[in-house]
């Protein structure tokens, strides 16, 4: 039984980073200090296993240790999600089985990496996952990141076979979002991403919240709960503090992950290390995020000697 309900999910979840270390192994004192950090800027869910944490790279057994060092550092404090990566039905809800046994609030699913197929096809793939679990699911629907994806009218046929199917994991601009609240009648809570981008409006149509990598999360909460209090100014005025960062990283996935990470990193004191292949920085690019954390400041939860 989950501590936390689908009607419970709103505002700013972070998704973190893959933090690893110059052997390019996962750090553990990094991971745990990622969540505190996150934590400290008042997130209001915790997410891992994403694009943002660089999923693909990870081993079977490497995303099962993320989850279970995320686990232990969110501690139950704001609701807890794993975003299930896997090429069958099988190895899906294996990694589902271990998201149920460290206490996640609800997974998303991610389309199957291997081949591309029609929307039946990944249809039945969903409900077969979702059929085998009792905790809340979320369809990651992400066409121009993975190639693959569902109409909105596809969705709202997903959704209405398969009730345990309650959220929408978005990442798509504003005006897809709006159709595809509009086509599910406002029945599903739809969360978006793409970094943050056009976050105001996406509060505007209606979108539940947003999963966001952390490297401006602390602007995007405080953005978030001015616009809930109805000062729409000082949302505007948060969210600009962000944007052209947020432009920078949101060139593409590997661009998040090699400079959005980067912005972490110098937001946080926190040394960023790749793993191959990557996308590796380049002087204009580090001087760019240099400029944007000494702008943005520290992230909360940080003394200026960990800044430093």
């Amino acid at each position: 039984m989950t501590k936390f309900k689908p009607d419970d999910f709103h505002g700013i979840h972070a998704i973190l980073y893959a933090l690893f270390d110059v052997n390019e192994q996962l750090d553990r004192a990094a991971m745990r200090r990622q969540v505190e950090i996150c934590l400290a800027t008042g997130v209001h869910g915790m997410a891992a296993l994403g694009l943002a944490t660089e999923v693909a790279k990870l081993t079977e057994a490497e995303r099962r240790t993320i989850m279970d060092w995320t686990a232990e550092d969110t501690a139950g404090k704001v609701p807890l999600a794993f975003t299930i990566f896997g090429s069958s039905v099988a190895e899906q809800v294996a990694q589902v089985r271990h998201a149920e046994s460290v206490g996640a609030d609800w997974v998303i699913l991610q389309p199957p990496p291997a081949g591309s197929y029609g929307a039946p096809e990944y249809i039945k793939f969903f409900g077969r996952v979702a059929e085998a679990t009792d905790l809340p699911v979320a369809i990651q629907n992400a066409p121009a990141f993975f190639g693959r994806g569902l109409s909105s009218d596809e969705i709202r046929e997903l959704v209405t076979l398969h009730p345990n199917i309650r959220l929408i994991k978005g990442e798509g601009p504003v005006t897809d979002i709006a159709g595809l609240i509009e086509r599910t009648e406002g029945r599903i809570p739809v969360f978006n991403g793409r970094g943050g981008l056009e976050l105001i409006d996406n509060f505007r149509i209606g979108c539940r919240g947003m999963i966001l990598a952390p490297d401006c999360a602390d602007y995007a909460v405080r953005a978030y709960h001015a616009f809930r209090a109805g000062d729409e100014v000082t949302a505007e005025a948060e969210y600009a503090r962000i944007l052209p960062a947020a432009v920078f990283v949101m060139q593409g996935i590997e661009s998040l992950v090699c400079y959005g990470k980067r912005l972490f990193g110098a937001r946080a004191g926190i040394p960023v290390h790749d793993r191959a292949p990557a996308m590796r920085p380049g002087e204009p690019g580090l001087a760019m995020v240099e400029r944007f954390a000494i702008g943005l400041g520290r992230l909360p939860g940080l003394t200026a000697t960990a800044f430093q």
